[in-house]
C-alpha cells in the first residue's frame, strides 16, 4: 500500500473514530426504566390532571436517568443536563399541584360541576370562570315563596336549582316540577335575544326550602363574548334542559277527550277528524268502464 494512502486512512480513523467492538453488557435497568418513564410521561393529556400526570412521570424518568449518568464517570455533561431537566420538572409538579389545590369550590358548586359540567369535559379552570361570573353566591327560597310570578317578574338572569323542588304553574294550572341541577328559567332564557327584555309567563313556587345559583344576563353574555367555548357549553345545557321539560309535559298533557297533545307538533295534528257527510253529492263517483273484449285473430 502506498505510504500516503496509509497515512490518510490513519488520519481519518483518528478524526472519525469507529466503534471497534460492541459492549459486552447492555446498559443497566435504570437506563431502560428512565426511558420507559419518559415515554409514559409524554403520553399525558391536557388540563391540570394531564399536566400533573406528564410532569410526574418526566420527573421520575429524569431521576432514573440521573442515577444512571452518576454511575458513569465519563458522562459529566449528560449528568448536568439531566439534573437541570429533573429540577425543572420537579418545579412544574409543585406548581401544578399548588394551582390544582387552589382551584377548589364549596360543596354545592362542586356537586354542580360533577352533575352538569364535568361530563361535558369542562375543566376546573373554565368552571372557575363560571363561578366567578356569579360571584360565588348561592341564593335561598323559603317554602311557598315564589322565584317568579306570572306576568310580573322580569327575565334578567339564568338560574340552576341546587336543592329542593320548584312547582311550575300557569294560570293556576300545574305544569311540572323542577328538580335539583335543572335550570329554573331555561325556556325564558332561550326565548330572548341578548338585547331583548321579557317577563315570565309562568309562576315558580318553592315546594320546600330551595337553594339555587344565578347568573345575571349582562355578566353572562360578557363572559360568553370572552370565552366562546363556555357559550357553546351553556347553549347545550339550556337546550337539553328545555327538551327534558317538553318531554315531561308531553307525557302529562291530555285534553278532555283523552287525546294526548304532542308539544313538539302543532295543535291541529291532534284535533278531531273532520266529519264527512254521508251523501251521494259529497262523494266522488268513479265510473269504471267495462273492459273491452280482446279480439283474437282466427
Amino acid at each position: 500500500m502506498d505510504p500516503s494512502t496509509h497515512l490518510n486512512l490513519s488520519f481519518r480513523a483518528l478524526k472519525y473514530p469507529v466503534c471497534s467492538e460492541w459492549r459486552e453488557h447492555p446498559e443497566g435497568s435504570r437506563f431502560h426504566l428512565a426511558h420507559i418513564l419518559l415515554v409514559l410521561g409524554f403520553m399525558g393529556g391536557g388540563g391540570f390532571y394531564g399536566l400533573l400526570y406528564m410532569f410526574c412521570f418526566l420527573t421520575l424518568g429524569f431521576f432514573c436517568y440521573l442515577i444512571w449518568s452518576w454511575s458513569d464517570p465519563c458522562t459529566t455533561d449528560s449528568f448536568s443536563w439531566t439534573l437541570a431537566l429533573f429540577v425543572l420538572c420537579l418545579a412544574q409538579v409543585v406548581h401544578v399541584s399548588y394551582r390544582l389545590r387552589s382551584v377548589t369550590f364549596a360543596k354545592e358548586f362542586q356537586d354542580l360541576y360533577n352533575c352538569m359540567f364535568k361530563k361535558l369535559g369542562v375543566s376546573l379552570t373554565h368552571f372557575g370562570k363560571i363561578v366567578e361570573c356569579c360571584e360565588g353566591d348561592i341564593h335561598t327560597i323559603e317554602k311557598d315563596h315564589c322565584f317568579a310570578m306570572e306576568g310580573k317578574t322580569s327575565i334578567d338572569k339564568l338560574s340552576v336549582l341546587l336543592s329542593g323542588r320548584i312547582r311550575v304553574t300557569v294560570s293556576g294550572e300545574f305544569l311540572h316540577y323542577i328538580y335539583p341541577f335543572q335550570f329554573l328559567d331555561s325556556p325564558e332564557w332561550d326565548s330572548l335575544r341578548p338585547s331583548e327584555e321579557g317577563i315570565f309567563q309562568v309562576t315558580l313556587r318553592a315546594d320546600s326550602r330551595c337553594r339555587y345559583v344565578a347568573w345575571r344576563r349582562k355578566k353572562l353574555y360578557l363572559m360568553f363574548a370572552q370565552h366562546r367555548y363556555l357559550a357553546k357549553i351553556f347553549a347545550l345545557l339550556v337546550r337539553n334542559d328545555i327538551t327534558e321539560k317538553l318531554f315531561s309535559l308531553n307525557d302529562k298533557a291530555f285534553d278532555s277527550r283523552g287525546f294526548r297533545y304532542d308539544l313538539r307538533l302543532p295543535s291541529f295534528c291532534h284535533g278531531p277528524e273532520p266529519e264527512i257527510e254521508n251523501t251521494r253529492q259529497s262523494r266522488p263517483v268513479l265510473v269504471q268502464s267495462a273492459p273491452k273484449p280482446v279480439e283474437r285473430d282466427c
